[in-house]
C-alpha cells in the first residue's frame, strides 16, 4: 500500500491561501484542510506551479526580467539564473517555501476558482507579467465528428488498393 503524499510545507499552504480570492478562501482552506495535499490542494498547486514555470522559462534568457526577480529576492543575477533553472525542475511534492517566495509570491497578484468547475484564474503581478490574467478551464469535450463526405476522406477512397494513383494532366493550350 502506497502512503498518502506528504503534506505541503505550511509556508507554502499558507502563501497559497494568501493569494486566492479572500471571499473564497475560508472555504479553500477548509477544502485544504480535510483532505491535507489532497487532490483539491494538489490541483491547485500544481495549476499555480505550472502557470509560473511556465513564465520563468520564457523569460529565462531576459536578462533584465532575471535582474528584477534577483533584485526583489535579494539575489544576485547569477544566482537567480540558477535558481531559476533549479526551479523548473521542481514538483508540486518538492515545492519549497523558498520556490514560493522567489516565484509564486511576487509574480502571482492572485488566483480565484470556481469551486464546482474548478475553472480556475491567475492574475499576475502587471511589473513582472503584462498582459492579461491566465484562465484554466477543465471541460469535457467528445471527440471531433468524421465526416465520410469530406474532401480528404472522398481523395481517399479513389486511391486504388495498389497505393499508386494516376494524375491525368490537363492542358491549358487550345489547339489551334
Amino acid at each position: 500500500m502506497t502512503e498518502p503524499p506528504t503534506p505541503l510545507h505550511r509556508g507554502v499552504r499558507e502563501l497559497i491561501l494568501r493569494k486566492s480570492e479572500p471571499r473564497k478562501r475560508k472555504a479553500i482552506r477548509t477544502m485544504f484542510e480535510k483532505e491535507p495535499f489532497g487532490a483539491f490542494e494538489r490541483l491547485v498547486t500544481q495549476k499555480l506551479l505550472d502557470v509560473v514555470k511556465r513564465v520563468a522559462k520564457e523569460e529565462l534568457d531576459d536578462e533584465k526580467w532575471l535582474r528584477t526577480v534577483a533584485r526583489l529576492s535579494r539575489r544576485s543575477y547569477r544566482q537567480m539564473r540558477v535558481i531559476v533553472l533549479e526551479f523548473l525542475e521542481t514538483d508540486v511534492f518538492n515545492i519549497s517555501i523558498d520556490n514560493c517566495v522567489t516565484f509564486l509570491e511576487p509574480l502571482i497578484e492572485s488566483w480565484d476558482i470556481d469551486l464546482e468547475t474548478f475553472a480556475m484564474e491567475i492574475v499576475f503581478s502587471r511589473r513582472l507579467v503584462p498582459g492579461r490574467p491566465k484562465r484554466l478551464e477543465f471541460v469535457e469535450r467528445n471527440p471531433p465528428q468524421r465526416s465520410s463526405n469530406s474532401r480528404g476522406s472522398k481523395l481517399f477512397s479513389r486511391i486504388p488498393p495498389s497505393g499508386v494513383m494516376r494524375v491525368r494532366k490537363r492542358s491549358s493550350f487550345s489547339g489551334s
